[in-house]
């Protein structure tokens, strides 16, 4: 219920906006370093920093030059790297064999991470896509995205993420069942600790498709998604997609994408009260990076409000390729 107030000139609003001081008392959401989650690209090689045309700003890091962005991210403060690896095409198969191996690209940078920084929290992708000769997110049989045979293939990835030091498993892959089964793989091989951060709610967006660039995945990608992520016409449903997964054993959830679906992420968390997240995705930043190059907004402002906009929304953090920028500005 919106409360009674006194009549104008009594009641005049503008007062409590007059400087920015009194501006401030009145701030009911702020933004902070804590939180932010940094998504970054990684590639084989040495000395590798290789831009992603459709994402001005963001490009695919060889381990010796993630090792220096992420002691400059840590020294800003921010808590988490989410990792998403570009995996050489030759190790793209039918059956994602490599997305569970103990050597691969990001079980490599785990490692590496966690030696140099141990007290940075190390996020991964849980899915298929950038092992899948067919670009999916789960095993495709005769044109079919398998649910449980997924299923299966995505719990020995996560415990051999889990198995190279991983703080936070985030299965993206939106297959049924599929946090039940890692959190009941973790337990047993005593990984108690492990947390899981699920996007519970993945819509079918046309917003991914600069990442697929990113990770390779979306020449390869043969028809689309829609048969396992959600339909962006729901909303009741992502509710449903969230309380599954609470109760299966996510200690958080995700909403994805993020400025698309904010009336989302309110209904989340209303209704769990759970730790929701919010990433803002590939297209989003796209937008924001090429408006602003134009010169046709101002790309400081833009990023800090449209950050600002999932705290709002009831978030608790945000996946944001803005995070290192975002960082050095709230640190002024």
């Amino acid at each position: 219920m919106i409360p009674t107030f006194a009549p104008f000139p009594a009641t005049r609003f503008r007062r409590m906006r007059r400087t920015a001081a009194l501006r401030d008392l009145m701030q009911e959401h702020r933004l902070s370093v804590a939180d932010l989650i940094w998504p970054v690209f990684i590639r084989d090689g040495a000395e590798v920093e290789e831009p992603i045309a459709s994402m001005p700003g963001v490009a695919r890091l060889s381990l010796d030059r993630l090792v220096r962005k992420a002691e400059a991210a840590h020294r800003l403060g921010i808590p988490a790297i989410c990792l998403f690896p570009y995996t050489d095409q030759s190790l793209r198969t039918e059956t994602c064999d490599e997305a569970w191996n103990p050597d691969n690209l990001t079980n490599r940078a785990i490692r590496l991470l966690k030696s140099e920084f141990p007290d940075l929290a190390v996020m991964t992708d849980v899915a298929l896509d950038p092992y899948n000769a067919n670009g999916h997110d789960g095993l495709v049989r005769d044109g079919v995205i398998l649910n449980d045979e997924s299923v299966e293939a995505l719990v020995r990835m996560a415990l051999a993420q889990a198995e190279s030091g991983a703080d936070i498993l985030g299965p993206s892959d939106m297959m049924d069942g599929r946090i039940g089964a890692m959190r009941k793989a973790l337990e047993s091989a005593g990984h108690t600790d492990v947390t899981i951060l699920s996007y519970a709610a993945k819509y079918a967006s046309a917003f991914y498709g600069p990442f697929r660039d990113a990770v390779g995945a979306g020449a390869r990608l043969v028809g689309d998604k829609k048969t396992y992520q959600m339909n962006p016409g729901n909303t009741d449903e992502a509710l449903r997609l969230v309380a599954r997964d609470l109760a299966e054993g996510a200690d958080m959830v995700m909403v994805k994408p993020g400025m698309p679906y904010l009336d989302i992420c309110r209904r989340v968390k209303d209704a769990f009260g759970a730790p929701t997240y919010a990433y803002q995705v590939s297209g989003e930043y796209a937008m924001i990076m090429a408006a602003a190059r134009n010169g046709w907004i101002d790309e400081g402002k833009a990023m800090a409000e449209s950050l600002l906009c999932f705290k709002r929304a009831g978030c608790d953090g945000i996946l944001t390729y803005f995070a290192p920028s975002m960082a050095q500005m709230l640190q002024g």
